[in-house]
């Protein structure tokens, strides 16, 4: 058990509880001009659940989602602001020594639709501006939520320039098949990164529905084992995602499982470390219960894990 890391849950939807606002596509990014203490609030939240890794609430704040609606001016300060965040709930939880802040590349232009994705030239310079920008400020990088293996492939790329640990996870399609939304397969990242000669420390699957996970798990650990890093998993907890899902939508589109509350989730959780898993955490819908019951369970002494 204390090999396992524990990382945070999903930032968007505990930022709604918090402030109990409506949702816009760029939700997580605009609470952080409009309420920064919640976004420290929430950070807190998983910290003090038994979270060891907290990942920058920067997931919308890209220069491509912000440059859509014409705040592509707002990137860089935006950027910053997630890592005094992070940083200040980090230093207020006292715990610089057993809490890792992880940069976040998310996908280039929308969630769950790797068609919309550039081709891997055009997106690892883009991922190499984020990873400036926030290296002085984390302790590894999360390329989290990627649909295909080269926008997955091209976040590690870039993460990789930065000298720190790189992990890597991808999104699985609603189809419990196992394989990426781009129809391709956990082995054919596994080729890819070892092919380009990309050193990562760790390859995922999240924010899918825990069925898919199950299916994918096999895959993943044989992946980990053939390229010798760790592997994990972290579910959403939406029912399935599909392509009416755009990129005017936001969360009030899909709907909540009633049946992934805390204890119906670790049981999940339990399946992916039997089967393998050393990284384990939650995506959307998945708050600070649902962590502080895995931490419970996989950390006791409340330690950070190597």
């Amino acid at each position: 058990m204390s090999s396992v890391i524990v990382l945070d849950g999903g930032m968007g939807q505990e930022l709604l509880r918090h402030t109990a606002s409506t949702p816009t596509p760029l939700w997580s990014a605009d609470v952080m001009a409009r309420d920064p203490r919640a976004v420290v609030d929430v950070h807190r939240s998983y910290i003090d659940a038994g979270a060891q890794v907290i990942t920058l609430n920067s997931y919308s704040a890209t220069r491509c989602r912000l440059g859509q609606r014409g705040r592509g001016d707002e990137y860089e300060s935006l950027q910053r602001v997630a890592l005094e965040l992070a940083a200040r709930a980090r230093s207020e939880a006292g715990a610089a020594d057993t809490v890792r802040i992880a940069g976040c590349l998310s996908p280039y232009l929308w969630s769950y639709r790797p068609e919309l994705a550039p081709p891997f030239d055009e997106l690892v310079p883009y991922y190499v501006e984020t990873v400036e920008l926030q290296a002085p400020g984390v302790d590894l990088f999360l390329a989290e939520t990627m649909t295909s293996v080269d926008e997955g492939v091209a976040a590690a790329v870039a993460a990789s320039t930065a000298g720190l640990p790189v992990w890597v996870a991808w999104t699985l399609a609603d189809d419990r098949s196992g394989h990426l939304r781009s129809g391709e397969t956990i082995a054919d990242a596994a080729a890819e990164l070892r092919r380009r000669g990309v050193a990562v420390d760790g390859i995922l699957v999240n924010c899918s529905l825990p069925e898919s996970i199950d299916a994918a798990l096999p895959a993943l650990r044989r992946a980990g084992d053939e390229i010798g890093v760790r592997v994990g998993a972290y579910a959403n907890g939406f029912g399935a995602i599909d392509a009416d899902y755009t990129t005017d939508s936001t969360v009030d589109a899909l709907d909540r499982r009633a049946d992934l509350d805390p204890a119906g989730y670790l049981r999940w959780i339990e399946r992916w470390v039997d089967g393998g898993a050393t990284i384990v955490g939650g995506c959307c819908e998945i708050g600070p219960a649902h962590v502080r019951a895995i931490a419970d369970r996989f950390r006791p002494d409340r330690t950070l894990s190597s």
